[in-house]
């Protein structure tokens, strides 16, 4: 199994990127669309990954650290979850975020993955809601801010902008201790 690659960036994709290793081999790496935004060709770059092996495809899937490999791995072993639908789970926010909202069961919030159910995003809640566990370095206070941003994000959508149009300008925003109206208004603005 790959675990592990380091390597610069040749080619690129909304989803993927091609790494070259030291050794000449290119490996396509599938990460969340807004890390792939985040990288550039002739970036080195060090990445942990999951090997997916199955009877058409062997797919790497990476990770800029262990816990964010840990926490794909778990959102795999919910029934209908793969890794690509895990993998776009890990595009709605940080860890903490996604977190957060299967704690506080906001199925709501995690439907709004390109190709994930409400059933799906119910199923993820109720099987990992005891899962889920916050180290020290991550504030149970953004458990809140998901919620406000998943109003946002549906806001956005219901005044024309596409789920990923909305995620996009959400996410580039100062969210602490605003209310939804205030972070609405400064989408709006942006």
């Amino acid at each position: 199994m790959i675990t592990f690659i380091s390597g610069t960036i040749q080619h690129k994709t909304a989803t993927a990127v091609v790494i070259l290793t030291q050794g000449g081999i290119g490996y396509e790496v599938r990460l969340p669309r807004m890390r792939v935004a985040q990288l550039a060709i002739g970036k080195t770059v060090s990445l942990y990954t999951y090997m997916k092996v199955s009877e058409s495809a062997m797919e790497l899937f990476g990770f800029d650290t262990p816990e964010e490999k840990e926490f794909f791995e778990l959102l795999l072993s919910v029934k209908s979850v793969g890794p690509k639908s895990a993998m776009n789970i890990l595009s709605l926010g940080s860890i903490s975020d996604i977190k957060s909202a299967i704690a506080r069961g906001d199925a709501t919030y995690l439907s709004a993955v390109q190709g994930m159910g409400k059933k799906t995003a119910e199923r993820l809640c109720v099987e990992l809601k005891s899962k889920v566990t916050f180290s020290d370095g991550e504030d149970r206070q953004s458990m809140g801010d998901s919620g406000i941003l998943a109003e946002v994000i549906d806001a956005l959508t219901s005044m024309g902008y596409s789920k990923d149009e909305a995620k996009a300008k959400v996410m580039t925003l100062e969210t602490e201790g605003k209310s939804t109206e205030e972070i609405l208004r400064q989408a709006l603005r942006g």
